[in-house]
């Protein structure tokens, strides 16, 4: 399959050559010139299937015609060794848990996919060392650098926010060592993504390195993410709560909501969509006004949200022809400061007994917003609360405990590389440090 580029000023790319640059020359991203809607049969028994199986029948309609057959399976099949459980908070509202992964959040899927499709196409093609530059606001860092480490011929540039993400955040990825080189950037979550697309579009850096990216701009990273929900409504069929279904998704850069709006295209039954945001709301605000207006990016508890400029954004407009009745047909739009994020994990927790994380809690309250009686809502609880172990506790006045997969990062060295956020500083760097 063909992947072309949102700004369309540049030729169609093989999978392998979107996978390795990341961000198509024109500076647009890349979209599947197809997508192929699943047969009848798949979601008639969907449920009778494994998560893996679920998971290779929708990689194949993106992924087979490049990968392998086996090849495709073992990527698919090791990438998920972990669950992704719904679970029942209350009448009509259930919770599609992505945290059970190796750093507790929902990246991990992207991540890990991301990291062994490349390393299958560099070993196809005998390509040569790659250097995979990421931005994060929170959860992408520790992902990726999880999801890369170790991994032959594949050098990975973390650029985060200097005191933007949680302490446990940082130590996921900044303590890491090896293939894996933490850049603390002295600015906003933007100003990284800046650095970082302005390094895939500068001659000599592309010239002397092969640059690629793993934030959700890259095909290979975003895609994946369809996965669980195609098995989330396998479960929630199981459960014969499938039917008036509204997925709602906290939503920062707009991957994880891009991919779940892939599926619907792909024929998931999804009654409709809500897009979940924090104070960053300039989604919410295009979906009042029609006008998509970036802005900076304002730091909130809900740091993996922090996004003034969503890159998916164009994502989507490819989806619905950059038509605005279209797009708010399928999605609507909540937003919540801090205060009613931190109101909404205190009120969760006293009435159900479920501690949300301020990703998720956006979810949630979304949903306690806008359900009909006749819908069933499923929101994603994208991190693991005891990333937010302070700010959580200090809404619930007690300790939640840390799992030991946690507590293992956070006793590591931090190996942090401090920089401006000036790109001359950024490609002077790469141009000493990457290989």
């Amino acid at each position: 399959m063909r992947y072309y580029s949102t700004n369309r000023q540049s030729a169609p790319v093989s999978l392998s050559e979107a996978v390795i640059k990341g961000l198509a020359p024109d500076r647009g991203l890349y979209m599947p010139e197809r997508l192929e809607r699943l047969p009848q049969k798949f979601y008639d028994h969907i449920e009778q299937l494994t998560f893996q199986e679920i998971a290779l029948a929708v990689g194949e309609a993106f992924f087979a015609e490049d990968v392998d057959a086996e090849a495709l399976k073992a990527i698919v099949y090791d990438t998920l060794t972990f669950d992704c459980p719904v679970v029942k908070l209350k009448d009509h509202i259930y919770t599609l848990e992505l945290f059970h992964g190796p750093t507790l959040a929902f990246k991990d899927v992207g991540a890990r996919f991301m990291a062994r499709l490349l390393q299958y196409f560099l070993a196809k093609e005998s390509q040569q060392k790659v250097n995979v530059l990421v931005a994060t606001s929170g959860d992408t860092g520790s992902a990726v650098a999880n999801g890369f480490l170790g991994v032959d011929g594949i050098d990975v540039f973390v650029l985060y926010p200097k005191n933007k993400v949680s302490k446990i955040q940082e130590s996921q990825f900044a303590t890491l060592g090896q293939n894996i080189i933490a850049i603390e950037v002295d600015g906003t979550f933007d100003d990284c993504q800046t650095l970082v697309k302005s390094a895939f579009l500068d001659a000599e850096l592309n010239q002397k390195h092969r640059l690629t990216s793993a934030n959700s701009i890259n095909v290979a990273r975003f895609l994946p993410q369809a996965f669980y929900y195609f098995y989330a409504y396998a479960q929630m069929k199981q459960m014969g709560k499938a039917q008036q279904w509204v997925v709602c998704v906290p939503s920062g850069n707009f991957g994880n909501i891009t991919a779940a709006l892939f599926a619907h295209r792909m024929g998931l039954p999804v009654k409709r969509f809500i897009a979940a945001n924090n104070a960053n709301d300039v989604f919410y605000k295009y979906l009042q006004t029609g006008v998509y207006q970036p802005q900076p990016s304002i730091p909130t508890i809900a740091n993996a949200m922090d996004v003034g400029n969503p890159s998916n954004f164009a994502r989507i407009g490819e989806l619905y022809e950059q038509s605005y009745k279209k797009i708010r047909k399928d999605i609507s739009g909540y937003a919540f400061s801090d205060v009613e994020i931190t109101e909404t994990i205190r009120i969760c927790y006293e009435e159900t007994g479920y501690i949300l994380d301020p990703h998720g809690a956006c979810g949630y309250q979304a949903l306690c917003q806008s359900l009909l009686p006749d819908e069933i809502g499923l929101f994603c609880e994208t991190a693991h609360p005891a990333k937010f172990k302070e700010t959580v506790e200090a809404v619930l006045q007690h300790s939640i405990g840390i799992p030991p997969k946690l507590a293992a990062f956070m006793h590591a060295e931090k190996k942090a590389v401090a920089l401006s956020n000036r790109f001359d500083d950024f490609k002077s760097f790469l141009l000493k440090n990457a290989d």
